[in-house]
């Protein structure tokens, strides 16, 4: 193959990383800013972050049309395939966590209206948490290291274990004041958007096992703990 094509087809694969990178990097920070928003009742920083999930949107539809013509003018093959694949794989779970985050910041306004007060830190907890999964699986994809991916994929259960406790805890909250039932019923769908986006971490890192490896990971021995 011509060395100059060569070259050109590298820096459409590098593109295509770091526009996934970029995307990642953005739906990262749109989960902490929406939690922060809640627990915090910064009505701005939630409206700001709900109007971010625009741009998500258009690097999906960016790297969905950058993959178009990768597949239909260079043809690739073997582990450039699945790369390939795996990206346009990863671009939707990416947007999915977008969509995730900016349904919690959306309720930014209406739980500011009421007292949640203490409980509502529990959002930052897991919101952490998933950041963290989320930067991690990140650098598995950034670094192609398939053990950094299993890794990933075998703690998605501490993400269950504090929605679990979150799920436990606001139940709690709820009960001992029946008017808080409202606000409560806000933060559960919340904390379940969360352990989604746990989810979706842990599918890019099965994606990021098998473009690395060219094996899936058995979907039947994910580490799961029932939801509460």
């Amino acid at each position: 193959m011509n060395e100059h094509i060569v070259k050109s087809y590298a820096g459409e694969l590098e593109a295509m990383s770091a526009d996934i990178l970029r995307m990642g990097g953005l739906v990262e920070t749109m989960i902490m800013d929406a939690c922060n928003a809640v627990a915090f009742g910064n009505i701005e920083q939630g409206q700001k972050t709900v109007a971010r999930d625009l741009e998500v949107d258009a690097l999906e539809a960016d790297i969905e049309q950058g993959i178009g013509r990768i597949i239909a003018l260079r043809q690739p093959m073997a582990q450039d395939l699945r790369e390939v694949l795996a990206a346009l794989k990863i671009s939707n779970d990416l947007e999915r966590v977008g969509d995730l985050s900016k349904n919690i910041a959306k309720r930014t306004e209406t739980l500011a209206e009421g007292n949640a007060g203490t409980v509502l830190k529990g959002m930052l907890r897991m919101g952490q948490a998933v950041t963290t999964q989320l930067a991690s699986v990140l650098d598995a994809y950034r670094n192609r290291d398939a053990k950094a991916a299993l890794r990933v994929w075998q703690n998605d259960e501490e993400i269950d274990q504090l929605y679990n406790s979150y799920f436990r805890e606001v139940l709690t909250y709820m009960m001992e004041d029946p008017r808080t039932i409202g606000t409560g019923a806000h933060i559960l769908f919340m904390a379940k958007n969360l352990e989604r986006a746990g989810d979706h971490a842990t599918n890019i890192a099965e994606l990021v096992y098998f473009f690395v490896t060219g094996e899936y990971l058995d979907a039947t021995e994910r580490p799961k703990i029932d939801s509460a």
